[in-house]
């Protein structure tokens, strides 16, 4: 939540002190609890004077997009392609799950903003440089999806934490009549090695999929 400091209305709001309230917000509150009016209250000012710097709700998460967008580390100079794109895809990542709700914001927005697309460019131009053709680098981009971002949508529900016994007893009902699927649910195919850190959500399912990505494009562009 945003500090209700007491000199709040001797600092001008600013588009950009608004949209990282906005986030900041989102952060502690939860995405669903924004709102225009929310938002006023912890900068202690009415609601309209929000919108001399945002022109409403929908360019207000624009804007938090845009946020995120700037947080994502630019790779190192001289960089390969391939670790390029890597390196920028898990520092991505690495934002998103700072802001576990920026991944329905960004797949909510109708038209990417000019910070979006200069994104794209930048990753597009990262495989263009690399030596990837336009075909092949359009494919690739297809392939990618939401992962440019530093998200995709998992098969399986990582988070949630069923109680022991209750869980015990879906398996073997579930092994009972889907035994493929008992036999998946039940594997530790977790690896405590990934470059970002360990954890389930799955960071390391993440990390193998864009490295079989990368990989196989790889070989697409060698002759």
């Amino acid at each position: 939540m945003i500090d209700q400091m007491t000199n709040s209305a001797r600092t001008p709001l600013s588009r950009e002190r608004v949209l990282l309230g906005a986030v900041a917000l989102a952060d502690t509150a939860g995405i669903d609890s924004l709102s225009m009016r929310k938002l006023a209250q912890d900068f202690d000012v009415v609601p309209m004077a929000l919108y001399k710097h945002v022109a409403g709700k929908e360019d207000l998460l624009d804007g938090m997009v845009d946020v995120i967008l700037a947080e994502i580390e630019p790779p190192a100079p001289g960089a390969t392609w391939k670790t390029a794109a890597r390196t920028r895809i898990l520092s991505a990542r690495r934002a998103l799950l700072r802001h576990p709700w920026a991944s329905r914001i960004i797949e909510s927005r109708p038209a990417p903003t000019p910070a979006v697309l200069a994104y794209l460019n930048a990753m597009i131009g990262i495989f263009r440089d690399g030596g990837l053709s336009a075909g092949l680098t359009h494919h690739l981009m297809h392939t990618l999806g939401s992962r440019i971002y530093g998200f995709s949508q998992e098969l399986f529900n990582a988070t949630a934490t069923p109680d022991p016994q209750a869980l015990a007893a879906a398996a073997t009902e579930l092994a009972a009549h889907f035994p493929h699927v008992a036999e998946l649910a039940t594997t530790a195919s977790h690896d405590g090695h990934s470059v970002v850190g360990q954890g389930c959500d799955d960071q390391y399912e993440f990390e193998f999929a864009l490295d079989l990505i990368l990989d196989a494009f790889e070989r697409r562009q060698q002759p």
